[in-house]
């Protein structure tokens, strides 16, 4: 009976799969890094730093194609939102890129504690996938 208690209460105690998305993450390209939160019920990811935003913290979103969203910090800019879960990872979410200036389909897979793959598509199957890893 205690074996059976100890082990629910481990098992509460482990983290939802779709809690393993939240954390600050080291994207692929220029060192970004991004932090996931909840927001509601879904996940939002906020552009902490890249190698750009360290040689210039001032940097703005300049090739946003809309043209009213162009003077706003990328600094603490939101990437990532709009997803739902599944229980297994994070689907019919969007990410922007700002190299770009252009949001594109996301779906945020959690593998294992410390990685995540992040899909971005145009539409399917033309999609890029990124993994990225937690930053302790």
């Amino acid at each position: 009976m205690l074996t059976m208690l100890l082990a629910a209460a481990a098992v509460a105690a482990a983290p939802q799969p779709q809690d393993a998305a939240l954390g600050r993450w080291k994207a692929e390209t220029k060192n970004g890094i991004v932090e996931i939160s909840r927001c509601g019920e879904s996940i939002c990811g906020r552009l902490i730093s890249s190698d750009h935003l360290r040689t210039d913290p001032t940097l703005k979103d300049v090739k946003n194609s809309n043209p009213q969203l162009r003077s706003r910090p990328l600094k603490g800019m939101q990437i990532l939102g709009g997803f739902k879960s599944n229980g297994k990872e994070w689907v019919d979410g969007t990410i922007y890129n700002a190299d770009d200036g252009k949001t594109y389909s996301a779906k945020v897979t959690p593998v294992g504690a410390n990685q995540l793959k992040v899909r971005g598509c145009v539409f399917v199957p033309l999609c890029k996938t990124q993994t990225w890893t937690r930053v302790r």
